[in-house]
């Protein structure tokens, strides 16, 4: 395990990094013995950074939950990180276009809380009795740390997003919110146009075969670090498209059906 001064060396240069728009050689590279631990113990000390600055953090992400985004990072399993209240953009937001290094826009849902979830067996049945409601939602990541690293041409490693707090950048929540036992949310669907093109489509069934597995795996998960999911709280499921590059100048909707539409505009 790393010791405790070169997790918070390195959590400082990812925040760093974020503030700057100058990416980070990947962790595995630099320490290749480094494990899924060490990872989230630098993304906790970035959180701690954060809210020292007077940050709020507002809930969680799940990211690659889908087999098309695991395919898509050469990842096998999910990883999550926290959402900050500066994370948030309201739907039809023209984005600074000095605000992230490498956007990314992804599809997905979020699931507002009413009630907690915690501990090591929480199931999905659960989630869905805690759940107020689910909004449609577009996640926006970025890398703060390279993803190719330019000396070897490695590919990063989940151990790099998890310690780059899971990509997160920012989240844009809108159009028409549900609650969970309105309908099947399996079969919730969305077309993804980028500048008027139609770029990805997909069900939120992509997402563990539902999406509130992935909230419940993210509670059992966060119960091994004595953590809970609280009431009032976002938690973005997880994409159920791949991930579309986005650049200045660059107009995203996600079309929802009957669930309405989100847009978001690069500046």
């Amino acid at each position: 395990m790393l010791d405790e001064a070169t997790v918070r060396q390195l959590a400082a240069e990812l925040h760093e990094a974020e503030q700057t728009r100058v990416q980070v050689r990947q962790l595995s590279q630099r320490f290749p013995d480094i494990q899924f631990q060490d990872s989230y113990r630098i993304q906790r000390e970035w959180k701690r950074l954060k809210l020292a600055e007077g940050r709020r953090a507002v809930g969680r992400k799940i990211g690659l939950t889908s087999r098309a985004m695991q395919q898509v990072a050469n990842m096998s399993e999910p990883d999550y990180g926290v959402l900050f209240d500066d994370m948030v953009i309201a739907d039809g937001s023209t984005i600074a276009p000095d605000r992230f290094i490498q956007p990314w826009v992804e599809v997905e849902l979020a699931f507002i809380l009413k009630r907690e979830l915690r501990g090591p067996d929480v199931t999905i049945f659960q989630v869905l009795e805690a759940t107020d409601w689910v909004v449609p939602a577009l996640e926006i990541i970025d890398a703060r740390i390279q993803r190719i690293d330019p000396d070897s041409k490695a590919q990063r490693r989940i151990v790099d997003t998890i310690a780059d707090n899971a990509a997160n950048a920012g989240i844009v929540m809108g159009a028409r919110p549900v609650r969970p036992d309105s309908l099947d949310l399996r079969w919730v669907g969305a077309l993804l146009y980028k500048n008027g093109q139609i770029e990805e489509t997909g069900l939120a069934a992509g997402v563990l075969n539902h999406p509130a597995n992935g909230i419940a795996w993210l509670a059992r998960k966060l119960s091994a670090w004595d953590e809970h999911l609280a009431a009032g709280e976002i938690v973005l499921a997880g994409s159920f498209t791949r991930i579309v590059a986005a650049s200045s100048g660059d107009q995203f909707c996600a079309d929802y059906g009957p669930l309405g539409s989100l847009n978001v505009r690069f500046g």
